[in-house]
């Protein structure tokens, strides 16, 4: 099914690059895609997506247009809808936000409701197109935030919050009944993400401490207390590594420096998994030259933290 999805606008790259999990993206503007895909209830597995839409058409961004495109759809709802705009912050039309939903509401026939709507048309105005569709689903961005890990049984200060953590299992391409491996898993963040998409959950740390944590967050998970550049874990069986390496002068680590950690544990992670899968790795600093003697690097986002921290996520094959 073609689909309109209406994405956050919290990174440039990541929210275009999650959707390849649940489909073939055949067009990208400013916060908004549209996509080819099999099976659209798959795409509420995706954190930095607002809200999934029925494509119904597009047009050029301006009120002329826009109504031509109501009137040749020729909609009839037989339950009470309501009309709802996004104005982009990239384009051009000057007709606000209003004006545009009593276009909806006054060109398609049907009862309207904006109090208990039983079906929503939606209109993203973004650059110089509008997009068009039918609401099927809204990604609950409030369960992310449930998930916060402050909430969690054992918390651990400077952990990845739940929406990069699923996005980055999103990029891993994970499937139901699949194993994903974290073999610098802390806290269990990761492994959270991938197991609430009903993957086989495997975590890995030399911290014991960490582990207990882990353990007290997912009870249910498989945990390794292990050296990550020596996994006990037989040749390509698994199915993705998902994971945010080491950094910093606390972490426990046994290798004789972080570069050999880097450069032993990349090795590990291209022997456990199976061919043609991906590892998504998170960085402090750029291993690229690292990485490339040990996977093809097919994705490399950066996303700045704060002052003096940058994360680099690699997808890597």
């Amino acid at each position: 099914m073609k689909l309109i999805l209406e994405l956050s606008g919290e990174h440039p790259t990541l929210p275009y690059a999650e959707l390849e999990c649940v489909g073939n993206t055949i067009k990208k503007g400013m916060q908004v895609a549209v996509i080819e895909c099999p099976l659209p209830s798959s795409t509420q597995r995706l954190a930095m997506t607002h809200c999934i839409m029925r494509y119904l058409g597009e047009c050029s961004a301006d009120i002329s247009s826009f109504i031509d495109l109501l009137d040749s759809l020729s909609i009839e709802s037989e339950v009470p809808f309501a009309g709802r705009v996004k104005k982009i912050s990239d384009t051009k039309i000057p007709e606000s936000q209003l004006e545009l939903e009593r276009c909806i509401g006054t060109h398609i026939k049907g009862p309207v409701s904006l109090t208990d709507p039983k079906t929503e048309f939606r209109a993203i105005f973004s650059g110089d197109t509008c997009y068009f569709g039918e609401v099927l689903y809204r990604i609950d961005r409030g369960g992310f935030e449930y998930r916060n890990p402050m909430r969690r049984a054992y918390f651990h200060p400077g952990v990845m919050m739940p929406i990069l953590a699923r996005t980055l299992v999103n990029l891993a391409m994970i499937r139901d009944g699949e194993t994903l491996l974290d073999p610098f898993c802390g806290t269990g963040g990761i492994l959270l993400e991938g197991m609430l998409l009903n993957s086989r959950i495997v975590g890995a740390d030399m911290d014991i401490f960490m582990l207990k944590g882990c353990l007290e967050n997912l009870p249910r998970a498989e945990v390794l207390k292990v050296d990550s550049t020596k996994l006990p874990i037989t040749d390509c069986s698994v199915d993705s590594v998902v994971t945010d390496l080491p950094y910093g002068q606390s972490v426990c680590i046994k290798a004789e420096s972080m570069n050999a950690l880097y450069n032993n544990s990349l090795s590990e992670m291209r022997r456990v998994l199976k061919k043609g899968k991906r590892a998504v790795v998170v960085t402090h600093v750029d291993i690229r030259e690292t990485a490339k003697e040990h996977f093809d690097i097919v994705q490399f986002h950066e996303q700045r933290v704060h002052k003096s921290l940058t994360r680099r996520i690699m997808v890597l094959e």
